[in-house]
């Protein structure tokens, strides 16, 4: 990606644009098999926990090592990009992992294999355009409303997506498995509010970074997230007679 020229750049991304929309149109056909979806017949399989290091890993590095490889480093505002991507995925690569009780399903190494390709494209998209070829902003940047905007629905989808998934690890006692019906915050309303949290988290990074590459990953972080969390929502229906009718699968009222 360091060779692209603004032009070709613009072009993968748009490229990368069609591939987020089939995924979309595929994903309300073929529900992804992990997690409470997990089924038989898709190939090897590894532990979730270690499944979730290597999809994510690629994310922390490509972005880190494109912000030193580039001559920003002492520029303010592309620093903060890099703090606010590497809060999201230290986190879910080092310690969200750790946070999976024992007996969660195991993961398709196939899939595994599709989010590290995934994240280390995506990484090198970000990171190129943020601390190559789209334009030093200055650190007057974070003085402006589209950087305070994006800054606050960054950090608000962050912690609704932080906070619903420890009311998900309240559920299971030690030494318990299986799934059961959550309550308490935003679970009151939908039935994925921790996907909720992090469609809004990217969504915010697209308008704080105000770049096309950070528009492709909101767009691609919606594409994945909203027919999983329809799939989450009719599976909570048919396995818990009486589960709340007033819950959407992901967003409140709608």
């Amino acid at each position: 990606m360091l060779v692209l020229s603004p032009t070709a750049l613009r072009s993968v991304i748009w490229a990368w644009f069609g591939l987020g929309l089939a995924t979309f149109v595929a994903l309300w056909f073929v529900t992804a098999p992990y997690g409470r979806h997990s089924r038989s017949g898709w190939g090897p399989l590894i532990s979730s926990r270690l499944g979730w290091i290597l999809m994510e890993i690629p994310a922390v590095a490509t972005v880190a090592a494109l912000f030193l490889a580039s001559r920003r480093q002492a520029n303010l505002e592309a620093f903060i990009f890099l703090a606010m991507w590497e809060l999201h995925y230290v986190q879910r690569t080092f310690v969200f992992p750790f946070l999976l009780p024992r007996g969660a399903a195991r993961m398709p190494l196939w899939i595994v294999a599709l989010g590290f390709v995934f994240n280390l494209l995506n990484g090198c998209l970000q990171g190129t355009w943020l601390f190559r070829i789209g334009p030093a902003r200055g650190p007057e940047w974070l003085a402006d409303p589209r950087f305070m905007i994006g800054a606050a629905l960054f950090l608000g989808g962050m912690t609704l997506n932080w906070h619903s998934d420890a009311v998900l690890r309240a559920l299971r006692e030690p030494g318990t498995s299986g799934y059961r019906v959550p309550y308490g915050g935003l679970y009151r309303w939908v039935s994925c509010p921790n996907y909720l949290g992090e469609v809004i988290e990217w969504a915010g990074w697209a308008v704080a970074t105000w770049s096309l590459a950070g528009a492709a990953f909101a767009f691609w972080t919606a594409a994945n997230l909203v027919p999983r969390a329809f799939s989450h929502h009719c599976w909570y229906r048919r396995h818990f007679p009486g589960y709340p009718e007033e819950r959407r699968a992901l967003i409140p009222y709608w």
